[in-house]
């Protein structure tokens, strides 16, 4: 027994002493590796650069992380290290590595022309540069969100040049005015999934991930050929983000305060001012074959206004799978949730001190909840054939609390299939199918169902590597409650020319279309005085734009960038307009304030004539990186119906605006400014500003207005110092001067107001 222990003690210390040498070779073998890492950056701006590829000829690579950052272990030798990236020159480095190196390797890329290699999806539903695109389209990058420190994409959309937000509805060059509420020309999409609501065809600002944003891309114009109603006058398309290689982690806090207005007499708060506060949190990494992002936001808001507060929490999570055993196969699920409970606001108690404060019978609190998920799949077939199918399944509440009569909730289904062919000759094909379901449950509108279904095709050809031609066609049919049918066809045509290598010239045609909504049609209700008639009868209404339009990049000493100009067409048919009028059962009886309001009604024709003209660069003046853009808008729109030629403007819009912002970064500072300008508002409802029976339904507009009537300018303005790559802390003062100024009629805007902000990258 005991030799047998010997024997065993024997054995166990050579299998141990094979076991240790092992274990050395392997980490010499190890340990004689090479590592290389660096920060990667722009050589103008020395911004990190994030998703830049390292590639290693043939055997692979990896990208940069969000703050730039790469990692690479390679065996000795002599290697050649590609570093590659969209919109930049590529640059190769050789190096001869030995064993245990470890080089601390920092890369600048040049850019090539600023901007005009950056890929846009939105314009064809595949990728491409900007400069290839044949219609306006602008694109706003997640560092201009966070810079401004934005919890919602209105106060980001706001600086887009040709675009305003008016009480929370888009419109594109003039498309849209004042809606109630109530219907959009702007189709907005999340990862390119239509995302308005059900019933009001509407869209919440606060519900979109702004904490997880990788780019928004703006299509201006009629874009229904493939996109579907509602993008009568336009398309704002939000891309949300994937991981880098490294795990990323975000973290934003942020507390403000609103200051006294210019008028002391406004502020209602006195001795204490409102407060808000809020959190951003974002987590994202890759875990072999899986990608993960989640998000959440936070938001506490004691508003400006009495009784007009919001809060709210948001969570949203993206999942993505890549299996390597089935190439060219991906699929995911994109979901968000919101509560949220707000106040709004309609109609002040008077212009003078209480333009602040809320007429009671106006207050309508609420408390609301959204969700929506999206399961998505991808397959690219063996002959490079790209299908995808989305689909998405969205559920809104919304409860008001002082009036349970107004309660609302809506359920929607969209499904959409898109079949996708790249010939080797650059002409690119893409046909797709659409469905649509959705019900709605309402006292205010009653309770509806309805469908779409469409189908949609496009091609798109390069010719000569200069000329790229579009062609689109769309077919849709649209029922409501089984009983109303519609059937339409819409096409689009564009052209891009390179002139020479950085200009190019464009000219597009497109249709649109976009069916009332359900609230449009049926609503019954009142706010305050104001009372609101249905209108079942409602038509669809169609249209068409068109532009010409000139791209010019430039690169100059140390500045590149583009200058941007279009000249735009639009006209509508049966556009919807909410009219005032007297609305009475009885034709015989003297009208009441019963009888009187508004209504959702078909005004016949209109047209809008305009410019639009852009600039965006980067550069050095001196030695300090400098990143602008600016963009002037004018616009002629005419209501052909009008029976008067000196009162035929469309009502709420804007003639003249003028948007611009401006960064300069000093060592680890960062100074910023931006610039809103729009003329005054020519045209509004007549019937806010006269006496209706003894009534007026905004006390004091007419006489506000008349002393307000040059327009206004805002400036913000923010500083910023960099502790580290990774730690950033901001401040920001909105409307720095204290302006007062209005949006619709009655809606004075934010005073002045502060913000502190830290943000951290883990």
């Amino acid at each position: 027994m005991s030799n047998i222990f010997i024997k065993y003690i024997l054995l166990n210390k050579k299998i141990s002493g094979v076991l240790i040498i092992l274990l050395i070779l392997i980490g010499n073998s190890y340990s004689q590796q090479a590592h290389i890492h660096g920060i990667i950056s722009d050589s103008i701006t020395n911004e990190s650069l994030p998703g830049v590829n390292v590639l290693l000829g043939n055997s692979g690579g990896v990208s940069s992380n969000s703050n730039g950052y790469y990692y690479l272990e390679l065996e000795s030798g002599e290697h050649d290290i590609t570093f590659s990236f969209l919109g930049y020159k590529t640059k190769t480095i050789s190096l001869n590595l030995n064993n245990n190196d470890s080089i601390d390797l920092n890369v600048s890329l040049a850019n090539t022309s600023f901007l005009l290699d950056m890929a846009v999806v939105s314009a064809g539903k595949y990728e491409q540069k900007i400069s290839d695109v044949t219609v306006s389209i602008e694109v706003m990058k997640p560092s201009f969100i966070q810079n401004i420190n934005t919890t919602n994409m209105e106060d980001a959309l706001q600086y887009v040049p040709g675009l305003d937000i008016l009480d929370g509805q888009a419109s594109i060059r003039g498309g849209g005015g004042y809606s109630y509420g109530a219907g959009s020309r702007v189709m907005v999409l999340i990862d390119d999934i239509p995302i308005l609501a059900e019933g009001t065809e509407d869209i919440n600002w606060n519900f979109l991930p702004v904490e997880n944003i990788d780019q928004v891309e703006i299509l201006k114009g009629a874009s229904s050929a493939l996109y579907g109603s509602s993008a009568l006058n336009g398309v704002i398309n939000i891309r949300t983000g994937y991981p880098d290689i490294e795990p990323s982690t975000s973290v934003s806090l942020y507390a403000g305060i609103y200051d006294k207005p210019q008028r002391k007499e406004l502020s209602w708060w006195w001795d204490t001012n409102p407060l808000f506060s809020g959190v951003n949190f974002t987590h994202s990494r890759k875990i072999k074959e899986f990608d993960f992002v989640v998000g959440a936001n936070a938001l506490s808001n004691a508003g400006y206004r009495t009784k007009n507060y919001d809060k709210q929490i948001r969570a949203n999570v993206k999942f993505r799978h890549r299996p390597s055993k089935l190439k060219g196969l991906s699929y995911g699920i994109n979901a968000n949730l919101q509560w949220q409970q707000t106040s709004d606001f309609f109609i002040w108690m008077n212009a003078d001190s209480g333009a602040f404060i809320q007429n009671p019978l106006t207050v309508t609190p609420t408390t609301g909840h959204r969700f929506n998920i999206n399961p998505w799949l991808s397959y690219y077939d063996k002959y490079n054939n790209k299908h995808l199918l989305l689909i998405r399944y969205y559920d809104l509440s919304n409860g008001f609390d002082n009036n349970p009569d107004k309660n609302n909730a809506s359920k929607s289904y969209y499904g959409e299939y898109q079949f996708q062919k790249q010939f080797n000759n650059g002409l690119n094909w893409i046909v797709g199918f659409v469905g649509k379901y959705g019900t709605t449950v309402a006292n205010l509108y009653g309770d509806h169902h309805g469908s779409n279904i469409a189908a949609f095709t496009q091609l798109d050809y390069k010719f000569f590597d200069r000329l790229s031609v579009s062609l689109g066609i769309r077919w849709e049919h649209h029922s409501l409650d089984d009983t109303e049918k519609e059937s339409g066809t819409v096409f689009r045509a564009g052209a891009n020319y390179q002139v020479a290598e950085n200009t190019f010239i464009r000219a597009s045609f497109g249709q649109g279309y976009r069916f009332p909504s359900i609230a449009e049609k049926y609503t019954a209700t009142n706010i305050g005085s104001i009372n609101i008639f249905p209108n079942p009868d409602l038509k669809s209404e169609k249209g068409w734009s068109s532009e010409i339009g000139l791209k010019q990049g430039f690169t100059i000493n140390n500045w590149s960038g583009f200058i941007d100009f279009a000249a735009f067409l639009s006209e509508y048919d049966n556009m919807i307009e909410f009219m005032f009028g007297v609305y009475s059962s009885d034709s015989l009886s003297l009208p009441t304030l019963d009888d009187i309001g508004f209504k959702s009604q078909n005004i016949g024709s209109a047209r809008i004539t305009g410019i639009e003209l852009g600039i965006s660069g980067a550069g050095l003046i001196g030695e300090l990186p400098v990143s602008i853009f600016a963009g002037y808008t004018y616009m002629n729109p005419i209501d052909l119906s009008s029976d008067t030629l000196s009162n035929n403007i469309l009502k709420y819009r804007y003639r003249h605006s003028f948007k611009s912002d401006i960064e300069i970064q000093v060592h680890k500072l960062s100074f910023g400014i931006s610039t809103i300008y729009r003329s005054f508002m020519e045209r509004i409802d007549s019937a806010f500003e006269e006496t209706i029976l003894g009534t007026q339904i905004f006390p004091g507009l007419k006489e506000y207005r008349e002393k307000h009537d040059s327009g206004y300018v805002v400036f913000d303005f923010r500083v910023s110092y960099n502790f580290t790559p990774s730690a950033k802390l901001s401040f920001i003062a909105k409307n720095m001067f204290n302006k007062e100024y209005m949006g619709r009629p009655g809606d004075i805007q934010p005073p002045r107001n502060f913000t502190l902000q830290f943000l951290l990258d883990l």
